[in-house]
């Protein structure tokens, strides 16, 4: 009786066999993820390249993992403000569709540039009113300059 609850011979694992196997990336998610510490590590001069080869396969072939590729390249820091907008542009068709395999990666990459873009404008809105303050000043110092000499 006790024979049944033996593994038939040759299935028993052995200590090397039940050790994990080195990690790899697996499926369109971990894939992506690996894609981006990739670009992360990568130089100047190596990031741009990074960023005109995912460009020309994503106008060859806009499936989905090179929608992916192509965002991920275009927001890489240092990135301008027209590469966050195709980024978004690539990405639009992956966070409308809900049976795709990088809809929730496309989601989530999509609110954080949506939200970055916000930012940059609030950023540019203040630093608009410092100007036009700074301004504001130099030109009530230089009235009131004026107004002293003139007593």
């Amino acid at each position: 009786m006790l024979a049944g609850c033996q593994l038939p011979p040759g299935s028993q694992s052995s200590p090397d066999a039940r050790r994990p196997s080195p990690l790899r990336p697996a499926g369109d998610v971990q894939e992506a993820l690996a894609y981006h510490a990739q670009l992360r590590r990568a130089g100047a001069r190596e990031l741009q390249q990074e960023q005109e080869l995912a460009r020309r396969i994503f106008l060859k072939s806009a499936d989905d993992r090179a929608r992916m590729r192509y965002a991920l390249a275009m927001t890489m820091p240092g990135a301008a403000t027209a590469d966050v907008t195709r980024a978004l542009d690539a990405l639009d068709p992956l966070t409308r569709n809900a049976e795709a395999p990088l809809h929730g990666l496309a989601l989530l990459l999509s609110a954080q540039l949506q939200e970055q873009r916000r930012s940059e404008m609030q950023v540019q809105a203040l630093q608009h009113k410092l100007d036009a303050l700074l301004e504001l000043e130099r030109s009530m110092t230089s009235r009131d300059s004026g107004s002293i000499r003139k007593k």
